[in-house]
């Protein structure tokens, strides 16, 4: 969160997904312990706090990804610059700088909870051409007809059908 205040909305945005992200580390935390003492007994007993697989976080987070919700914000929190004379810099305590409200952009949605992950703008299509955004599309590309992945002709060719074409290589063996 360094540099983030919540003054704009992608600020706003990046500092309720952190949160977000955190949150679900710390629900996932769990408790380990080990005995210490001669022969099995446990006379000693350490514990600790252990956390989650870096890929079980990843795969958690990449879920709520796909569920995100678009957001905005209320008319009523719009916030006008605030022109500051004196030179020290205010601080705004952790717990206060979530103290904001994120609406969805889609009023039939429901308020993203403190675990929803959000985002203002649709990402850019992919499939077609776009010079001004450096996306050359997909057209013309050759892609695996056997993979889900991206290099998937379902997905890579944004289903507007490809061909296929069957080539017959002759190597000799060694």
């Amino acid at each position: 969160d360094t540099g983030e205040r919540a003054k704009t909305l992608r600020e706003k945005m990046n500092l309720h997904n952190n949160e977000a992200g955190r949150m679900h580390v710390q629900t996932e935390m769990r408790q380990e312990c080990k005995c210490h003492g001669m022969s099995g007994s446990c006379t000693v007993k350490t514990c600790w706090m252990r956390l989650p697989s870096f890929r079980s976080v990843g795969d958690a987070l990449k879920d709520r990804f796909d569920g995100a919700s678009r957001v905005m914000m209320p008319n009523t929190e719009v916030e006008v610059p605030v022109q500051r004379n004196d030179a020290v810099a205010h601080r705004v305590p952790r717990r206060d700088r979530y103290k904001f409200q994120l609406r969805p952009h889609n009023p039939d949605h429901k308020t993203p909870g403190v675990k929803d992950l959000v985002y203002l703008e649709p990402s850019p299509g992919f499939c077609e051409k776009n010079p001004r955004l450096g996306i050359p599309g997909t057209h013309g590309r050759a892609c695996n007809d056997t993979s889900i992945g991206v290099d998937g002709c379902d997905l890579m060719c944004c289903g507007r059908g490809y061909r296929t074409e069957t080539m017959f290589v002759v190597e000799r063996c060694n």
